[in-house]
């Protein structure tokens, strides 16, 4: 059964045969591998497939809990720890890949619940678009407060239930303090509290997580010729800075994820530095959120469009997991899952 097969007829989308999946996954892993991990010390192990039994086993490793996610990780090359999983749920008209299919509550509702049977440790609920300008036309506009607060609150408070945490996407104070009264955990905020200051002063005060994400402007000028001397160097020092800021705020340093923010002002050769040297960010010493699901960068390797994505995603995630990274922010959560499972096995039977 697809992800989709729940939904209301509205949202409906064609589901694709096993077949279709296994050539998508095949048909653009070589050439994405081979830029991946061009000039680089550190090759991920190649990720074996076993017996009917081998996936039992991997697929009855238990989800880690909430009050685990934050602590702190072992050293690169220690892999004793299991890959979480966030599942994207855009309730926008104009985000990239969604479309606009889950503006109805509803849609979004039946979405979350399906995402979360599949695996999904984290549903990440946004309702302001962060589409850069350039392949999708027009970047995203800002969203008043109010219409973001009538798109998110209302899923929220329906996906609580469900098992896993719930994390609000926003950069605004008041719409993270309504979702953390409507049940959410975790604040994903893009803007790494530039955006509104006082939301480390929220984060502070409540017993949320924070995950904060570096951008080079806004989704309107971020992919305006962006440029670095050193992407990972500069990136880095950024969330550096942000991690101090936060704590000096109050925010407990445990409770603080940080993301390189991929895709985001920056070019492909940009973001495929950042996942050749993604233990340069993990050396800070904080998990590392990733996210890669269905970006433009991955098309312009393999020359598809966004729904047609899922093999360059898997091979990124599971090129990041190896690096260190610790959350993958996904869209299609069971397939990228099932292949971090399989590399977490893989690579602890070889230590």
């Amino acid at each position: 059964m697809s992800l989709e097969a729940e939904l209301p007829p509205s949202v409906a989308t064609t589901t694709r045969s096993s077949r279709q999946l296994g050539a998508e996954r095949l048909g653009a892993r070589a050439e994405l591998r081979a830029r991946l991990f061009a000039s680089s010390p550190r090759v991920p192990r190649a990720i074996a497939f076993g017996t009917s039994s081998t996936l039992q086993v991997v697929d009855s490793l238990p989800r880690r809990p909430l009050a685990d996610l934050g602590k702190e990780l072992p050293p690169l090359g220690v892999v004793e720890r299991h890959p979480i999983v966030m599942g994207i749920i855009n309730v926008t008209p104009d985000s990239f890949s969604e479309r606009g299919r889950f503006q109805d509550p509803a849609a979004a509702v039946a979405y979350g619940r399906r995402l979360a049977e599949v695996g999904a440790d984290v549903l990440d609920i946004g309702g302001e678009s962060t589409r850069p300008t350039g392949v999708y036309g027009a970047g995203a506009q800002p969203v008043p407060e109010a219409e973001e607060l009538r798109r998110v609150v209302p899923v929220i408070e329906r996906l609580v239930d469900v098992g896993g945490a719930v994390s609000i996407d926003t950069t605004k104070t008041t719409v993270a303090r309504a979702a953390l009264r409507a049940g959410a955990r975790i604040i994903n905020d893009v803007s790494a509290f530039r955006s509104d200051p006082r939301m480390a002063e929220l984060v502070a005060a409540s017993s949320a997580w924070c995950c904060l994400m570096h951008m080079r402007g806004d989704p309107g000028t971020m992919q305006r010729d962006p440029t670095y001397d050193d992407v990972v160097s500069e990136v880095k020092a950024f969330l550096e800075e942000r991690l101090s800021f936060a704590v000096q705020e109050g925010v407990p340093e445990d409770r603080v994820w940080l993301d390189p923010g991929i895709g985001f002002g920056k070019t492909l050769d940009h973001n495929l530095e950042l996942l050749r040297r993604l233990d340069e960010i993990v050396a800070i010493g904080r998990p590392v959120v990733i996210g890669t699901s269905r970006k433009s960068f991955l098309g312009k390797l393999t020359g598809r469009p966004e729904q047609q994505r899922l093999a360059a995603t898997i091979a990124t995630n599971v090129l990041a997991y190896q690096r260190g990274a610790a959350i993958f922010r996904v869209h299609d959560v069971g397939e990228v899952r099932e292949e971090l499972l399989w590399a977490a096995a893989v690579l602890r039977s070889s230590e």
